[in-house]
């Protein structure tokens, strides 16, 4: 009898759960889903290249990342006449820096820690849904107010022991928010990102302003010009050039 009571007393909590948020997990990411574009277009796309501008200290930089959808991608930024390449695939990763910016102008192998942190960059679209397909557990955790909006809260705990806060407006079912734990020079560090002005590209849907912290310290905008999809990408863009 208690054992039964137990049950009772434990599916009434997740009943009055789902109440007072009036929506349930599921629910929740079927809408973010609906919002950001059909299943089928997001698989169907294989390449993308997305170009970028932003400013760091009073500097105006563009960057241009060519992407091989869930393989590889390519970022090339331009700093003061200077090009830093960056390439992560399904297993590793280089980069080119120049001189003034800590490199040798020589392609160099990126530490795996670093390799691991830009693996997401590999895949497009909607984070919360990466989780879902890749098996994270995904939990509503609260309705609440951002910036005196309506959000859902929902937590990610992905296999590796990573976890991160959603934020997931009530209106529009668009990712508003992300804060996540990232291991940086062996120290765990949240990281914040916001995501807005949403745009329609061949039916599918992408934030085009992020914001993030900046290196320099306080947030950092980031605005894309740009964004192809199902455009060639040569693969060779992604082998490492000898010396």
């Amino acid at each position: 009898m208690k054992r039964n009571f137990t049950h009772v007393f434990a599916g009434l909590l997740l009943l009055s759960s789902a109440i007072a948020f009036g929506q349930s997990t599921e629910e929740v990411l079927a809408k973010h889903q609906a919002a950001m574009g059909s299943p089928e277009k997001w698989a169907a796309v294989k390449s993308a290249v997305v170009k970028n501008k932003f400013s760091v200290q009073g500097m105006d930089i563009e960057s241009k990342t060519s992407m091989a959808v869930g393989k590889a991608f390519r970022t090339e930024v331009e700093v003061m006449g200077n090009k830093i390449i960056t390439v992560v695939d399904e297993n590793s990763g280089w980069m080119i820096r120049p001189a003034m910016m800590g490199g040798t102008g020589e392609p160099e192998d990126m530490p795996r820690e670093q390799v691991k942190l830009a693996g997401s960059q590999k895949s497009l679209g909607s984070a919360l849904i990466q989780a879902k397909n890749s098996g994270a557990t995904i939990e509503l955790v609260s309705k609440e107010k951002l910036d005196g909006a309506d959000v859902f809260l929902l937590k990610v705990s992905k296999a590796g022991g990573e976890d991160s806060q959603v934020y997931v407006s009530s209106s529009t079912y668009y990712i508003v928010k992300t804060i996540s734990k990232v291991q940086a020079n062996g120290q765990s560090v949240d990281t914040e990102v916001n995501y807005s002005n949403y745009k329609a590209v061949d039916g599918l849907f992408f934030p085009f302003t992020v914001e993030a912290a900046s290196p320099m310290g306080g947030m950092m905008q980031v605005d894309t010009t740009s964004v192809e999809l199902n455009v060639p990408v040569d693969p060779s863009l992604f082998k490492k050039p000898s010396k």
